[in-house]
């Protein structure tokens, strides 16, 4: 008995292992571990993406979306609704001041004095909507497409569709102080192959060998490492061979490699000490803000994907339950400076033309109380909230949807998380209906059997 690879080698005096090497070329190429201009099904606009979450649900009432309507019938419950939150103090009024901001008059409240300055880049997406009112299927629905945890995330999808534009560093790289609700399947690549599962690091420490563990070898010179290496090769190779195609064999040798590169470039790449003190000062001290700050340093070197969560200490610090006013002037706060920094850095490099940077969480928060006394919360919103796009081929300065006189629901120019994310990727040059990965017996994509391209917003 013969391997199919070796009766390849032998047929045909090796004429048919000529195929197979084309072959295997051909599904390397699709699966993402080499960068090539032929990937594409169209040019791209935004070679790159950085995805800033704010874990828990940003209120759409207090930052993007004026409601003055609220006011005349604060106190009053939403008529007909059967909604847990409905049990709260009715009509909730936003209390900070909104005003339009730059050329374009993009309006936004007043806790975003510095994404004012970049009102001009901004696409503020009004009009969102996605299916549950829950954090756990919320979060896997928006990172992932589906409600449970069983499908890659959008990273992933990026990274299998496009490669990688650097060998010495992950394609995908998500950062995250702690972990939020549901953990890594919010950045996991399940069926597609490993290499294109997120390298996630943890931001609380933004020192170099906190955020890479095992980064210098105790013992071994990097000359030792690449022969050590080398021979783990050439005997997983061997194994290899013996056993036929193996894609869990494959990952791990990808891996392996991907952490010896790193050795080398991660302590330039992932080291923001080495910024300008103006840099770091713009982006602020939070956790949020270092972090935004390491993912401009990453895109920056090729990486095609990075997430930023906000996430303290293991919760989601934008699920403002109690004192929403309070919590959101404190969260703004940092998140806004961090935000409009990026947007300038990468505008001030030349790279936010074809950088595309999202802003949002998993949903919204209800135009209406929850809770009683005098530091009121939001609950849970998922019928009409607000996502930010800049850069990476979309339109600035433009508000795009509505809510309703309420914000209750979106109903002009509605778009689905699904819509949301045939756009990211339609901007990237992939189209969701072909970005397929065949598995258990049938072809999947990140937007299912949905999803449409948001074409008024794209430059």
């Amino acid at each position: 008995m013969i391997s199919r690879r070796e009766m390849l080698k032998r047929a045909g005096a090796g004429f048919g292992s000529i195929g197979l090497a084309l072959a295997m070329q051909d599904k390397l190429q699709a699966g993402g571990a080499t960068s090539s201009s032929s990937r594409f099904h169209f040019a791209p606009k935004a070679k790159r993406v950085i995805f800033l979450f704010m874990n828990g649900g940003p209120s759409h009432i207090d930052t993007f979306d004026p409601k003055p309507d609220l006011a005349k019938h604060a106190g009053e419950h939403p008529s007909g609704k059967r909604m847990r939150a409905s049990r709260g103090s009715g009509y909730f009024p936003s209390p900070f001041r909104f005003r339009p901001h730059g050329d374009s008059g993009v309006v936004m409240s007043e806790l975003f004095p510095h994404m004012g300055r970049v009102a001009d880049d901004l696409c503020v997406l009004r009009s969102c909507h996605t299916d549950v009112p829950n954090h756990e299927p919320g979060l896997l629905l928006m990172n992932c497409g589906n409600q449970q945890p069983i499908r890659p995330c959008l990273g992933s999808w990026a990274s299998y569709g496009l490669g990688t534009e650097n060998r010495n560093l992950p394609a995908f790289v998500t950062l995250c102080p702690g972990l939020p609700v549901v953990g890594p399947q919010l950045w996991s690549n399940s069926f597609l192959p490993g290499e294109h599962q997120a390298t996630r690091l943890d931001t609380r420490n933004m020192s170099v060998d906190k955020l890479i563990a095992n980064l210098r070898h105790p013992s071994f010179t990097r000359p030792q490492q690449r022969a050590q290496l080398d021979m783990l090769r050439q005997l997983n190779r061997l194994h290899a061979d013996s056993r036929g195609n193996d894609p869990q064999l494959e990952a791990q040798i990808r891996a392996m490699e991907l952490a010896f590169s790193m050795q080398r470039e991660a302590e330039d790449a992932f080291d923001i000490s080495q910024e300008p003190k103006h840099v770091q000062d713009a982006y602020g001290s939070s956790v949020f803000g270092k972090g935004t700050l390491l993912a401009r340093r990453l895109v920056e070197r090729g990486v095609r994907f990075v997430q930023v969560y906000d996430v303290d200490k293991g919760k989601q610090p934008w699920d403002t339950h109690k004192d929403n006013d309070g919590r959101h002037r404190k969260l703004c706060s940092y998140s806004d400076q961090a935000t409009a920094a990026l947007i300038e850095d990468l505008k001030q490099r030349g790279l936010l033309e074809d950088t595309l940077v999202i802003w949002g969480g998993e949903f919204g928060r209800t135009p209406y109380a929850q809770g009683k006394g005098d530091k009121l919360g939001r609950d849970h919103h998922h019928t009409g909230f607000s996502m930010v796009l800049a850069g990476g081929g979309t339109k600035g300065g433009l508000m795009y949807g509505q809510t309703d006189e309420f914000g209750m629901h979106a109903v002009e120019n509605r778009i689905h998380v699904h819509d949301l994310h045939a756009t990211i990727l339609h901007l990237m040059g992939l189209d969701h209906e072909r970005l397929t990965y065949r598995f258990s017996g049938r072809d999947y994509r990140l937007t299912d059997v949905h999803g449409r391209v948001v074409r008024d917003i794209i430059a």
